[in-house]
């Protein structure tokens, strides 16, 4: 790829048209090219010859179905140069409309693929600042290239106001010639990949390196360690993603570890209570004629501030499972009111009742006590999680990992696992993407055994998906996935 390399930092615009073919051939070929000769059966070259005025050059592959010469349609991977810079690396849609690749450009998982490029892109070379932007939605032609976007890159206006709209993910090459490579062999495979062609067994490997880097910007691993960090910045953070990510797994880790076993574990249902919780009236036994009177009892938040009070010097951690399955807005009440990491001053809620020591009728919460929450984002039953929550928790996503399943399951599983994940990512919907099965239900290096539990674990969970409309955007692909489950001997 050295001729496009090269093609991309050279700036200029003489002999723009000769220079691109050149370098586009170089791509093709067992003799040093990326991509088989059969690629250019399903892409035709476009280089016009730059003439200078108030065009735009550019070079582009596009779908061979469009004319020689004039506008164009659907899916395409272009080169822009500008003549005081690098040229621009851009996914886009002619200027025709998406037709004739309406059904990939629709899909879910290519917008997805190329955001989670340009995220990689961003991190791995961007030093703090963007090299790579995409738009949520490529067939949102009418949707331009952000104004705060296109001010980072200035010297791009000629570009963005000519292709703005229909660009849906670009990148800006700065002086690293690596970034540049990895950027365009992203872009190439995949736009090649949607065509049905994979690089050449020679750039095979390097192909799965680059997939691989960017496939972990779609589910991002996190650690106990982040996890906890996070808790010793903010105090108030809850686990969320699909069942079977080991969401109660890491956070009873994290409290017999990183807290050393200082706190406990409860688990929130629809009955839950603000009594139950931070406290309230409740019957005690007496020995009068009634047998029982109401006094005031501390709630689960109340017992862990009281034992955290207790011992100051140690950290806290209060452990609650399920927490999206009560109404948090009622059972916090008032109390959310002390739910703030970063207040200066110590906060102080006035209580109905005397809940006696340390609190009498004044709740805080002390410095070292520490609240994770865990919640399920496949169970749709729950109550919705308010703004105001929201706002005191930190919220992170704990997604499937392709290395846990790698190092504890076997063949079967691991290709269950890919063939799922893949079916979610290309078809599901944002909201649908949060349902993908963890990997705990992959979790088995016998091949018999791992068929059974495929059968009796992971397919009634498919199921209930299909019954409840979850996945009714990609039904088909469900259902063949769940046909191929019943046809495994096990």
């Amino acid at each position: 790829m050295n001729q496009l390399i090269n093609l991309v930092h050279d700036n200029g615009t003489e002999s723009w048209s000769d220079k691109a073919k050149s370098a586009f051939a170089e791509i093709f070929g067992a003799s040093g090219g990326r991509y088989p000769d059969k690629a250019n059966k399903v892409v035709t070259l476009r280089a016009p010859e730059f003439k200078g005025g108030t065009g735009v050059p550019f070079v582009s592959l596009i779908h061979p179905s469009n004319p020689d010469s004039g506008s164009y349609g659907g899916m395409s991977f272009g080169i822009f140069p500008i003549t005081d810079g690098p040229s621009v690396l851009a996914m886009s849609i002619g200027t025709q409309g998406l037709s004739p690749d309406e059904e990939v450009l629709a899909r879910p998982g290519h917008g997805r693929k190329v955001s989670a490029i340009c995220n990689w892109l961003n991190k791995k070379y961007g030093q703090g600042n963007l090299v790579a932007w995409a738009k949520q939605e490529p067939v949102r032609i009418d949707l331009d290239v952000p104004g705060n976007i296109k001010r980072f890159f200035p010297g791009y206006n000629s570009v963005f106001e000519r292709y703005g709209k229909v660009i849906y993910g670009f990148f800006v090459p700065n002086a690293n010639l690596d970034a540049t490579a990895d950027a365009l062999k992203a872009f190439l495979d995949l736009m090649f990949e949607e065509r049905g062609i994979y690089p050449l067994k020679s750039a095979a490997e390097d192909g799965e390196r680059i997939r691989s880097e960017y496939f972990t910007h779609l589910m991002p691993d996190v650690t106990e360690e982040e996890v906890y960090g996070l808790l010793q910045e903010r105090r108030f953070v809850a686990l969320q993603g699909p069942p079977g990510t080991g969401k109660t797994r890491m956070a009873l880790q994290l409290l017999h570890k990183a807290y050393k076993g200082n706190g406990f574990s409860i688990q929130f249902h629809p009955n839950t209570t603000y009594e139950n919780f931070v406290g309230g009236l409740a019957p005690v036994q007496t020995s009068d004629v009634m047998g029982f009177r109401f006094a005031p009892q501390q709630g689960f938040l109340m017992k862990a501030a009281n034992m955290a009070f207790q011992y100051p010097g140690k950290p806290y951690l209060l452990h609650i499972d399920e927490i999206n399955r009560a109404d948090l807005a009622k059972v916090l009440g008032e109390a959310i009111f002390l739910l703030e990491s970063r207040s200066d001053e110590q906060r102080e809620l006035e209580l109905p009742y005397d809940f006696g020591e340390p609190f009498q009728n004044k709740l805080q919460l002390p410095d070292n006590l520490y609240i994770l929450g865990t919640m399920n984002s496949a169970d749709r039953s729950i109550a919705i999680v308010d703004v105001a929550v929201r706002r005191r928790f930190a919220f992170v996503k704990l997604w499937p990992q392709l290395k846990v399943v790698q190092e504890n399951a076997g063949e079967l599983m691991n290709k269950a696992f890919m063939e799922l994940v893949t079916i979610f990512i290309e078809y599901a919907s944002d909201d649908a993407l949060a349902l993908v099965p963890g990997h705990s239900y992959f979790l088995e290096k016998d091949d018999a055994k791992a068929a059974r539990y495929l059968k009796v674990n992971l397919a009634p969970l498919l199921e209930e998906y299909l019954i409840q409309g979850y996945v009714a955007g990609f039904a088909d692909p469900i259902n063949a996935y769940l046909q191929w489950i019943e046809s495994l001997q096990g």
